[in-house]
């Protein structure tokens, strides 16, 4: 494995489905148009309630890509 220069973006997903759906809503949308995309890191998570209920989700995510 060669050594790499990683770059890092901030994301916030949502979903009102699940934590893990956030997630990949945010990776799905982030990979139209970044690449090389390696890691991420989830460094937030929040909710919004209505009714006495989870409403939807929203997490907020590193994401690391390698630079060309």
């Amino acid at each position: 494995m060669s050594d790499h220069v990683y770059k890092s973006i901030e994301l916030t997903g949502s979903s009102e489905k699940s934590l893990e759906d956030a997630v990949s809503n945010a990776i799905t949308k982030a990979s139209e148009t970044v690449r090389n995309m390696r890691w991420f890191e989830v460094t937030s998570t929040r909710g919004h309630i209505a009714d006495g209920k989870v409403a939807h989700w929203q997490v907020t995510l590193k994401i690391g890509f390698t630079l060309e």
